[in-house]
């Protein structure tokens, strides 16, 4: 892995063009996965984010116990183990094991960083009990922010080749991913 920081300022860019994310869950000895498509940027300063995390996801209990979590953005090349954690309970099995997850530590949270993945958000949650009893919605505060610096550059995407780029989810098991920059859009700071 080759991750670089990002500028806290800036960390809202990972998730700006709406990927699908893997949401890396720990507490004590346990750990969960789960794919993600419900999933924003809030605020800048101090940065935040929101993701849905359904109540009967082993991954819900362990956010919940450990008021963190890690958003990890996938590649298209790790579609087979972003729908298989997505369509699997890591009551019934261990996901990590399973598809042969590689992780590495994280800097602020428990929550592993996903090994593969284009960017990470390390976060812990916000307490909106009633957010996340009624909408499964899980507000939080983005406290350490990483990419691939081969795919995240100087506070931008580059035009990636297919299989690494990110993923969207279409509903019913389709995905597509993103496109290149458009030619006459240089980045802006």
């Amino acid at each position: 892995m080759t991750r670089v920081a990002v500028d806290l300022a800036k960390a809202s860019r990972l998730l700006n063009h709406g990927p699908t994310v893997l949401v890396a869950s720990a507490h004590g000895a346990q750990r969960d996965v789960m794919a993600a498509a419900w999933n924003m940027p809030l605020d800048f300063s101090p940065p935040k984010v929101a993701v849905v995390i359904d109540k009967n996801t082993f991954t819900r209990g362990l956010v919940e116990a450990s008021g963190e979590f890690v958003l990890a953005v996938p590649c298209a090349a790790q579609i087979e183990m972003v729908v298989g954690v997505g369509n699997s309970s890591g009551r019934e099995l261990d996901k990590y094991a399973h598809w042969q997850i590689g992780t590495e530590t994280a800097s602020q949270v428990g929550a592993p960083l996903i090994q593969g993945c284009l960017a990470w958000l390390e976060c812990r949650i916000y307490p909106e009990p009633h957010n996340q009893q009624t909408y499964d919605l899980f507000l939080a505060e983005v406290v350490a922010a990483w990419a691939e610096d081969w795919a995240f550059k100087e506070g931008h995407w580059q035009d990636l080749p297919e299989p690494q780029r990110a993923m969207h989810h279409l509903g019913g098991g389709n995905f597509f991913t993103s496109g290149g920059l458009l030619p006459g859009n240089p980045p802006t700071a």
